[in-house]
């Protein structure tokens, strides 16, 4: 194999990085298009979102006997930070797919696409991230300091959707039921990561089995526990930073091997 094609994966990621502009660009025509003529535009979602929260946590709150200060802002912050990580996943899994009139006529890196997915359901993020502030107000707590450690808890999810994107996207174009088997176990996985319940509600030896070998609770948990005043465990810093290497060096692989393939197969 020669030098020039082991580089087409990793000079495909790169290009995309140096072209961010032009990720942001599609990703804004994207929020533009889907609330065109709504005066509230995203916000419609951000509503949804404060509502269900609302409930749920009345609800889920009194279910599992648990303070509602305590309970409310670890709930706010664990639907929108899997919200957020959800819709990408969703939505990624179609970005080779939906974008076939690009990718069969210009020369855009593949890596643009998936970008340009995390960057619009991270704009629909900072819309969500409003409520916090406010869910704290109503239960009179206040942010401390740690809240600067979810920027590279963030970051760090931010690299992992990436290359997780990037592997869901191709195989999703080559084999077109695998969007539904994602979505199917995206479900199962919701329940089983502390979204809407607390850890300290199961037994040690159970919370152990679901939270250690659970990524995704690793990837929530180094944002929300900033945010919550609670530094994150340095095991989720490893195992995050760790998937990020090991998972973009396989991306990037298998752009390298299948890029020239992508347009036959959307």
């Amino acid at each position: 194999m020669s030098k020039e094609k082991r580089s087409v994966g990793w000079d495909d990621f790169t290009s995309a990085l140096r072209n961010f502009h032009v990720v942001k660009v599609m990703g804004g025509q994207d929020i533009r298009m889907r609330y065109k003529r709504s005066r509230m535009g995203p916000f419609w979602i951000t509503i949804s979102m404060a509502v269900m929260i609302t409930t749920m946590g009345l609800v889920f709150g009194n279910l599992f006997k648990t303070d509602v200060k305590e309970f409310l802002p670890y709930l706010t912050l664990g639907l929108i930070t899997w919200s957020f990580i959800q819709s990408a996943i969703s939505e990624g899994c179609d970005a080779l797919i939906s974008s076939e009139g690009i990718i069969k006529q210009l020369p855009v890196p593949l890596h643009v696409h998936v970008m340009r997915v995390i960057w619009k359901n991270f704009i629909i993020f900072l819309h969500n991230i409003v409520i916090f502030p406010l869910v704290m107000l109503a239960v009179q707590k206040s942010l401390s300091w740690t809240m600067f450690l979810a920027i590279p808890g963030f970051i760090l999810l931010i690299v992992n959707l990436t290359w997780v994107l990037m592997i869901l996207s191709m195989i999703c174009a080559r084999f077109r039921d695998m969007t539904q088997i994602v979505l199917s176990v995206m479900q199962v996985i919701f329940y089983l990561t502390p979204v809407i319940w607390m850890p300290k509600l199961l037994s040690h030896s159970a919370a152990s089995a679901l939270l250690t070998f659970n990524p995704l609770y690793h990837l929530i948990d180094l944002v929300r526990g900033p945010l919550l005043g609670e530094t994150p465990m340095m095991s989720s810093y490893i195992i995050a930073t760790v998937m990020a290497i090991i998972g973009l060096a396989l991306s990037i692989t298998m752009t390298t091997k299948y890029k020239y393939r992508v347009p036959y197969w959307v």
